[in-house]
């Protein structure tokens, strides 16, 4: 609590006590006089005439704590806010509508790059921003203004010069709906040209000794990642196959798990690194960072036999069911970077730590491996990095486990525990993909456990919501939550197939086309049709620090509309691509998961049907997918199934195992023999 605050103000709850965000419940007791987005914010704010202040974060974010700290816990600042404006709070995590149309505004108004804490003024009476900026000190610093006095400036500007401001609000959002504004889709041939650009993209900013496409900070971009080991694999079996491909996904990977981005104790990393090396991480550790990447190292595991990335996927994948899993199966949104007000300090070690909790010759090779024989790297103290490759695994495994227990003990980050359902569903896919990579069945039960969670909880008389916090689920889904969640489904259907998950993700499919879908220009608006009228309505292909949901959306409806012979959603997937053309030819860079999307049309997956009794065909499944082949998706529906869709009832089962091999709209006549069966999917897949 802040000197400044008495227990007295500590204890008074704001509006926010009735949210079920925790960001939004860690400032319930703040004496600024918060509202939620909403109708009764805007209406106070229309019947004041005083402007709007939306301030937007999340629960694990460093400098959203901080300012927290600085002037919404500080009853003097929090005076100016409540005379001045009409305050809202809002959780980005949330309400990622909001935040982004407030992020665009800011970088339109600024000139400068977003980020949050998120500050923006808004007109009293319709919501259009005029003003903004990020985190505002309490006092003067670093040429930053007070942030009391800017409050009283900014009021003092709204009353004198809001004609103006108008004005310029009026071409803000103009300028809005200009970025978002329809492309001319393309007419002719969808070609690869995209994809032979963002090749040689990705080479031009790769880092050959750290790994990774940007300078500091740096991110993981999980998706140039796996669209490097999907390019290397597509030609693995030419003449000169493209190895540098090959060589820029897997030295990342290895850079990255290396490094202090990746947690050596407990499995799991944290969201980005803020030198080239991935040595000291921004420490908040988010799900949908770590299904991404469990995806990406799974890929990596399974492509090259490394046992190193088996290791982050095995370790990774046990973060999340120890330290994320709700206990009804969905997962918890974050781990915080902060406990005991610390950016960092449940993570940091001494030398004396280590050589008091092992023996001295396990501490000594402990001590090397990880760094604590260099200088101290965060804050006087050591974040542990791999500096060298243990020379006994076990014993390595044995130490880390120790100091993990240890590390246990210690006070933790504090942990967001709303479930949200795009980013549960990458932590579905990311485990489906690491059982079917490691054979680790409880990864798979796992997964299927947040997708039953969901179907249950977050599905109400046929619409998705987005988020719930124990057992309250609201908000209306978004686009990323309906794409993320059917692209989820089908890789967790080729680790075990329910017939009711398939249905399910044809309703997801259905709901897509139905509510968000552009009818006239192609493409997917990010909030639905009949979702709450905001000053803009997003329609957007690039990827940001998850994959454009549009880009999910085309390659999972490419991959459902072959499964079940249904054009409609090749059609809209189709027209999805061509929506996104113009940009996506001309910089491929940042629509990596687009460009992913157009490789699978223009070479559609193989898929494999088996039919037969349950153990036996899952044996067969287990064969086929002993070999990475991202193009080729395999599905073990017993023979007992019943209420299958029509294109998968009439591939039926026989005597025995039987597997039907399709491409397109054509597949084979059934097939009996498992290497038979293999020896087809030896052949390139054109010729299938």
């Amino acid at each position: 609590m802040p000197a400044s605050m008495s227990s007295s103000d500590q204890n008074k709850l704001n509006r926010l006590a009735h949210e079920t965000s925790p960001y939004l419940l860690q400032h319930a007791h703040n004496p600024v006089d918060w509202y939620s987005w909403g109708e009764p914010a805007f209406a106070a704010a229309r019947a004041s005439g005083k402007p709007v202040l939306l301030s937007v974060g999340y629960s694990a974010c460093h400098w959203c704590h901080v300012m927290a700290h600085e002037s919404f816990e500080n009853p003097a600042i929090a005076a100016v806010m409540n005379e001045l404006f009409v305050n809202i709070k809002v959780d980005r995590e949330e309400r990622p509508d909001v935040d982004r149309i407030y992020q665009l505004a800011h970088q339109l108004l600024t000139r400068r790059a977003g980020g949050w804490p998120l500050t923006m003024f808004l007109c009293h009476d319709d919501q259009r921003p005029f003003f903004g900026g990020t985190y505002f000190p309490p006092l003067p610093r670093h040429g930053m203004p007070a942030f009391p006095d800017l409050l009283r400036r900014v009021s003092q500007v709204y009353q004198e010069h809001a004609s103006e401001l108008r004005g310029q609000s009026a071409a803000l959002v103009e300028a809005l709906q200009s970025i978002d504004a329809p492309a001319a889709p393309l007419q002719g041939t969808l070609s690869d040209a995209p994809l032979q650009l963002l090749r040689v993209q990705l080479e031009q900013r790769f880092d050959r000794e750290h790994g990774g496409f940007t300078p500091a900070p740096k991110f993981p971009h999980a998706g140039m990642i796996e669209w490097l080991l999907r390019h290397w694999h597509a030609t693995a079996g030419d003449s000169t196959p493209d190895l540098q491909a090959l060589f820029m996904a897997t030295l990342t990977l290895k850079r990255m798990a290396e490094g202090g981005l990746f947690d050596q104790l407990g499995g799991g990393f944290c969201r980005y690194s803020v030198d080239e090396r991935w040595e000291i991480p921004h420490f908040e550790k988010m799900l949908y960072d770590n299904g991404s990447l469990l995806s990406v190292y799974a890929a990596a595991a399974a492509a090259t036999g490394e046992p190193e990335f088996a290791r982050v996927v095995a370790e990774t994948g046990e973060f999340l069911l120890r330290d994320l899993r709700d206990p009804r199966g969905a997962f918890h949104a974050a781990w915080d970077a902060d406990s005991e007000g610390h950016e960092g300090l449940y993570y940091l070690w001494t030398p004396g730590q280590v050589r008091d909790a092992l023996d001295a010759p396990s501490a000594e090779r402990f001590v090397a491996d990880y760094g604590l024989d260099r200088p101290a790297n965060f804050e006087g103290r050591w974040h542990l990095i791999a500096t060298r490759q243990p020379e006994d695994p076990a014993q390595d495994a044995a130490a880390r486990a120790t100091l993990l227990q240890l590390r246990q003990k210690r006070v933790p980050p504090g942990r967001d525990d709303k479930v949200l359902t795009g980013w549960n569903a990458l932590a579905i896919r990311g485990l489906a993909d690491a059982a079917r990579a490691l054979d680790r069945p409880e990864f798979a039960a796992a997964a299927a456990g947040a997708l039953e969670f969901l179907m249950r909880e977050h599905w109400r008389d046929g619409r998705l919501l987005a988020t719930s916090r124990e057992g309250d689920a609201r908000l209306d889904a978004y686009l990323d939550d309906h794409a993320y969640l059917l692209a989820a489904i089908l890789s967790l259907l080729t680790v075990r197939f329910e017939t009711s998950w398939l249905h399910f993700a044809a309703g997801l499919a259905d709901a897509l086309l139905e509510r968000f879908e552009d009818r006239e220009h192609g493409g997917f608006y990010f909030t639905a049709h009949d979702h709450e009228a905001l000053i803009h309505r997003s329609r957007n292909f690039q990827d940001d620090a998850t994959p454009s949901g549009n880009a999910i959306a085309a390659g999972a409806l490419l991959q459902l509309g072959w499964l079940l012979g249904e054009p409609r959603y090749l059609e809209s997937a189709e027209r999805t691509l061509r929506a996104a053309w113009s940009a996506l030819a001309e910089a491929p860079l940042g629509q990596v998961a687009m460009a992913t999307a157009l490789d699978q049309y223009l070479q559609p997956q193989r898929i494999v049907i088996l039919r037969g009794a349950a153990g036996e065909i899952d044996l067969w499944r287990r064969e086929l997918q002993r070999i990475w082949r991202p193009d080729v998706s395999v599905l073990a529906i017993p023979a007992e199934a019943t209420g299958l869709p029509p294109g998968l009832a009439e591939k039926t089962a026989r005597a025995g195992t039987v597997a039907y091999l399709c491409r397109g709209s054509t597949c084979s006549a059934p097939m009996d023999s498992l290497p038979g069966l293999l020896q087809a999917l030896r052949a390139p897949a054109a010729d299938d």
